[in-house]
């Protein structure tokens, strides 16, 4: 089954103009004209179809991977809400983690809150690209993952406070 990874990194919100995600890998050209990629793919654990964060990974043409970072979706809180709404338990196959197997209609990712693992990838490109997340980055859209609250309603008192 399909991870949905165009999908996916579309709901991280990467302000990263010169992108493709080709399989289920990203790949990004962060400042044009340096020689340096981005690429960042989803890291499979012990178990089948099976994953537990991303891998981001800085890609020189002439010298290959230069430098590596792992993200696991536990570290960063990617399914907390999911996993204490489900009562999952930790050190189990699914906390933390998301598999090809889901419900129909809805993403094999569905519940992640992506905003840890978004920071993070930020933190880490800083180093090697900095300027590239610039200061108006795109707005993160709700998503059908992301869960809000209904605002209490404002009412008046009739005494006035003094």
């Amino acid at each position: 089954m399909s991870l949905q990874a165009p999908a996916f990194f579309a709901e991280l919100c990467l302000p990263l103009h010169d992108h493709a995600v080709v399989g289920n890998t990203y790949y990004a050209t962060p400042v044009p004209g340096l020689p340096l990629r981005l690429r960042i793919d989803f890291t499979a654990t012990i178990h089948a179809d099976t994953y537990g964060g991303l891998r981001a990974a800085i890609i020189h043409p002439d010298r290959g991977e230069i430098d590596a970072v792992a993200l696991s979706f536990v570290d960063h809180g990617t399914f907390h809400r999911r996993d204490e709404a489900h009562n999952t338990r930790p050190n189990t196959k699914h906390y933390g983690t998301f598999d090809t197997y889901h419900h129909p209609g809805r993403p094999p990712w569905d519940g992640a809150v992506t905003t840890g693992l978004r920071d993070a990838i930020e933190q880490y490109t800083a180093v090697w690209f900095p300027g590239a997340w610039t200061a108006t980055a795109p707005s993160r859209p709700a998503g059908r993952t992301a869960h809000t609250s209904p605002a209490m309603p404002v009412t008046r008192s009739g005494a006035r406070a003094r």
